[in-house]
């Protein structure tokens, strides 16, 4: 196992056929707890969690995870030999804990969690998953626990303006404008 690992974390979806009612349950002890101040999950909230995390999953059931799996092969190459493990805040597994704790114990001495959530403001990656990053640092002591967060967004805008180039037609600036976009045309050619 390489010294250096990486976490590539997902939100998470919930499995299509997973009942919505054990969701809105699982919600409002989380929703209690946190308010409260609390930080560890009661029992029933744990027990909910592991239930939706170990839920059978299909593509068609789950296309989230299919998703981030996808990602997940083709960032793999790019990362110089070091292992590279998917997990997820909430809903599927393996949780961001069960991922790093893995990773240890497969001999990780530098672990990095990278984030599909870009922007600043959302709670999962500005609060939930430091404090996950917190948490595991005092679990493993002697592991680097890094998360690779916030995202420069001038990086993120040009991916985003390279992956819109692909999409969308320029047009000729009008007298006074900069460069605007097209809509696409129909397959006659009459827009």
């Amino acid at each position: 196992m390489a010294a250096e690992a990486v976490v590539l974390v997902g939100h998470g979806g919930v499995p299509r056929d997973f009942p919505r009612a054990l969701i809105t349950e699982l919600k409002r002890h989380e929703a209690a707890r946190r308010s409260g101040g609390i930080d560890e999950p009661g029992a029933r909230e744990l027990e909910i969690d592991r239930h939706v995390r170990q839920w059978p999953r299909t593509p068609e059931t789950d296309p989230y995870r299919v998703g981030l799996e996808g990602l997940a092969e083709e960032l793999r190459p790019r990362l110089g030999g070091r292992r590279l493990v998917a997990a997820y805040n909430e809903f599927c597994a393996p949780s961001i804990e069960d991922a790093i704790a893995r990773l240890v114990a497969e001999g990780a001495r530098r672990i990095t969690l990278v984030s599909t959530m870009f922007t600043r403001g959302g709670s999962h990656a500005e609060v939930e998953i430091p404090e996950v990053v917190t948490r595991a640092r005092a679990r493993h002591p002697g592991v680097v626990i890094e998360y690779a967060w916030p995202f420069d967004l001038r990086l993120v805008a040009e991916f985003l303006a390279q992956h819109l180039g692909q999409h969308l037609q320029p047009r000729a600036p009008s007298a006074g404008q900069g460069v605007a976009l097209s809509a696409a045309t129909t397959s006659d050619g009459s827009g």
